[in-house]
Order: structure tokens, then sequence, then C-alpha cells
């Protein structure tokens, strides 16, 4: 059948001959390659065909960026498993990094308004600081070599595993990773002494005190536990950091608030508890689900590889949490007759405290034990800070340092039955922490000075400290201290307006 048949009796007109003597100096080859460029920029716009050597150039400087770097790709199948565990650590340390905006945003909505600026610079700038005094002093003292109460090496980090006694890449994480993940946990110490001393600490006595600490006490604690120190030899058991981190910051702020003093009008003469309500209770509630989130990498990391356990970290992690938000919401509403937020933003968080040494050595019915009581502890031990007019704005000694001082101890019940050197890690790190804060608190106090005066304080740090507003052009409510008037500072106000205060 030809190609008239198919058509049946239509006149079918032959196909005009081009002229195609242009071509014709082109050998078969290179007429078929004209044709068929023709037809590509028929079926893709010009902007697509650029894209194809702007893909080749970017794998080829991507390769050569990998390589320049020294690192080799993984060759066999242990080197994988170091990859793979460098990226999870990784990984865990953006998480415990991003608490910092947690603990911004639930510190600044637990206080007033007219100190949210001072308390969003405070937690932002102070991861800042962490990281330098941890780069040049903190770390070496913690994980470099030395003794068993100090690390006597490696200070000023710069990636060479000899001076902790750690393998090279290959055989083991790039140390890099290590002291990120570190510098985290470092940083998170620091910020839970901002809560305690919100509203009325001086801005530079506070990046003092924040630098001394992550430098010096706190590294050299952590050496005690983490780093084969004379506490891990003992048997003292922290996994994550219930008193290694939590109680530390909870013991600074603990001895920081009270030097400090509590707020104007939070004390009367009479002998009357003040309520101070936060001012936004929105993003207070968004700060614990950061901070909740979180603390998957803060426990999980803690394993410091990505193994088979990790999942069940996550699960015992979440269950205390879940717990102590429970207990603490039951606990209020019977307690004061209404289900406070601010108990159950602090339940949770005290139920991630309490599992944090734990988290890996206990079954998940223990969980919830160690989660649920912490959720009732924090309850009772806000009141019993308030009783000895211990001004905590946050509750940050309930949550850290009492939850902290739990935590530890449930690990001797519930897990390592090992509560006696339990209890001397507790005591040991308790005590050199509060030296050394008291110690610098003083010093701080008697020179520059650590409270903000009287006027300044009514006034509102954000002005008197930052000269901004955090919602500059909104309309804001008069602040009112309890037993004075608007514009008039507090005569009830037990604190003086020295600059020394």
């Amino acid at each position: 059948m030809n190609f008239k048949q198919v058509l049946g009796n239509k006149k079918v007109s032959e196909p005009k001959k081009q002229n195609n003597s242009q071509f014709d100096f082109l050998s078969k080859d290179e007429s078929f390659s004209l044709k068929f460029l023709n037809k590509m920029t028929r079926w893709f716009s010009p902007y697509w065909l650029a894209c194809i050597p702007l893909t080749a150039l970017i794998v080829v400087v991507w390769n050569s960026a990998a390589v320049a770097q020294g690192i080799d790709p993984p060759a066999d199948m242990d080197q994988l498993r170091v990859v793979l565990d460098s990226i999870f650590l990784l990984f865990c340390s953006v998480l415990v990094i991003f608490m910092n905006a947690g603990f911004g945003m639930l510190e600044t909505g637990f206080c007033r308004q007219k100190n949210a600026v001072n308390i969003l610079a405070k937690n932002l700038i102070v991861f800042a600081i962490a990281t330098m005094a941890y780069w040049a002093v903190g770390y070496g003292l913690m994980y470099g070599e030395g003794t068993p109460f100090i690390g006597l090496q490696g200070f000023f980090f710069n990636g060479d595993p000899a001076p902790y006694g750690n393998d090279p890449y290959p055989e083991a994480v790039p140390e890099a990773i290590s002291f990120l993940f570190q510098v985290a946990f470092a940083a998170t110490a620091a910020t839970i002494v901002s809560g305690a001393v919100a509203e009325r600490i001086r801005f530079d006595a506070f990046l003092i005190f924040s630098t001394l600490l992550v430098g010096f006490s706190y590294a050299i604690t952590g050496h005690w536990v983490w780093d084969g120190g004379w506490l891990s030899e003992m048997g003292f058991s922290d996994f994550a950091g219930s008193t290694v981190v939590h109680s530390v910051g909870g013991w600074a702020a603990l001895v920081g608030a009270a030097l400090l003093g509590p707020r104007q009008g939070k004390y009367r003469s009479d002998g009357s508890i003040s309520a101070i309500p936060g001012h936004n209770m929105s993003i207070a509630t968004l700060g614990c689900l950061i901070l909740w989130i979180g603390w998957f990498g803060f426990n999980p990391g803690s394993e410091l590889a990505a193994t088979a356990n990790v999942p069940y970290i996550a699960v015992t992690t979440n269950l205390a949490a879940a717990a102590g938000g429970c207990t603490a919401t039951f606990t209020s509403w019977i307690k004061d007759g209404k289900p406070d937020l601010s108990m159950i933003i602090n339940g949770i968080l005290a139920g991630l405290v309490g599992i944090t040494a734990g988290c890996a050595d206990v079954s998940y019915l223990s969980a919830v034990a160690i989660g649920a009581i912490a959720g009732v502890i924090v309850v009772f031990s806000v009141a019993f800070f308030d009783s000895i007019k211990i001004d905590d704005p946050v509750g940050a000694t309930s949550v850290h340092l009492v939850c902290g001082i739990w935590g530890t101890l449930a690990v001797g019940i519930f897990g390592t039955g090992n509560i006696v050197t339990q209890i001397i890690g507790i005591l040991a790190i308790g005590a050199f922490t509060v030296v050394f804060s008291g110690i610098v608190w003083y010093i701080l106090k008697i020179t520059i000075g650590i409270r903000v005066h009287a006027e300044e304080e009514f006034i509102g740090l954000d002005i008197s400290e930052h000269g901004m507003e955090a919602y500059s052009g909104f309309v804001k409510e008069s602040d009112v201290l309890v037993g004075g008037s608007s514009g008039v500072v507090n005569p009830d106000s037990e604190v003086a307006s020295s600059p020394n205060a």
C-alpha cells in the first residue's frame, strides 16, 4: 500500500523542494546538528538552555570546594558511620542553638513590656558571648588533657583534636562538630541566669558574669563529669546535663537574684506578695514549644552518635515533658483554684529538665514518673522562693535548679541505683558554682554595680539601658506599681536607688 492509497483519491501536493544551496558546504552530519539545534530552540526557551552550562559549572565548583576542605569522602562503612554521626551532631547542635529563641520568647512573655528589648538583647548576645568565652578558654578547661579536676590544654580552639585526647577524622567525628555541640550547651547555662535576674540587672554586669560563668565555672564542673573527671570516676551519672547544665545555671541564677533583691512592688512591707504578670503569654507559650522541640537535640544529641538509642531517648524525653505539664496543670488548679498557663509552661519545662540526666537509662514508665514528680515540685518551688523573697520573674530557679537536682537524684532511684554518688555530685557542683558565682556577683556589685537605679527600673530597661521600645507606636497601659501610682517610685520597695545596689 502506497502513500496515495492510504489517502484515497485526495490529491496530494508534493512538498516543495527548498533551496539548500546555503548548506551545500556542510556535511550531512553538520546539517543534522544544525537542524537538531533548531528544533531544540523551538522546544526550550533560551533560559532553559542557559541552565545547562550553568548547572555544569555549579557541579564543578561544588566538587572543587569539597576537595579544597581537605576532608576526603568516606572510603568504607566505618568512615560513612563517622560522617553520619557528624551530620547527626550538626543537626542536634542547630536544635540546641535554636533553644535560645525559645528562652528569649519565654522570658520576654513572662516579663513586662517595658523590659522586652532588654530581655531579647540579653538572650541574643549571650550566645555570642558564650561562644567566644568557650572558644578561648572554656572548651580547653572542660575537655582539654589535664587533671581529674581541670583541663589544661586546647585553649583558643583551632580544630586540632590532639589537645583533647581525641582521634582525628576519619577515625572520629571532626573536633569542630564536637565544639559546636558543646558550646550550644554552655550558652544554655548562661541563658538560664537571664530569666532569674530579669527586669533589674545592669546589661554590662550580666555580660561580664555570663562570660566568666561559661569560660570558667561551667567548664570546670563539666570537666568533672563529662571528660573523665573525678566525679565521673566515682560513678556520678548525668547523661545530658540536669546538673552539669541546668543546676549550674540555676545555682548561678539563685545567687544573682538573692544579691539583686526583688523588683519594685513585688513584696510589700506588710509581708504580702504582689503578682507582676507577664505582658504576652502568647510568645511565652511559643517559647515553651520551641524549647520542647529543641530538647530533642539536647537529649538525643548527647548520645554523640546516630545510634539505635536515639529514638528511645527521644521518647523518654517527650513522655517526661508531657507528664510534667499534666501534673503541674492539675496541681496549680487544685492549689490556686485555676489552671495557670504559666504553671503549665513551667511544668513542661520541669519535666524536660528532670529527665535530662536519666533519659538514656530509665524505662518509659520511670520517665513518666520523673516528669510527673517534677511537674508537682515546680509549682510548690515557685511558691517557696516567693515566700523567702527571692524574686524570679520566670521561675528559672525552680525549673532548672530544683528540677535539675530532682532529675539527677532520679537517676539513682530509677536508673543506676547509686544515689549516694549522685548526692555527692550535686553538692560538689552546687558548692563550687555558688562560691564562684557569689564572688563574681559581689565583685561586680561593689565595682560597677549590678542593679539599675530605681528610677531606671521604673521607666523600664528598654529606655534606660537601650534607648528604644519593643512596641514603639502601640498604645500601652499605664505601668502602675502596687502601693504607688503611675510616675512615682513605689515607696514600699526595699531596693535602694544606689547604682551599686
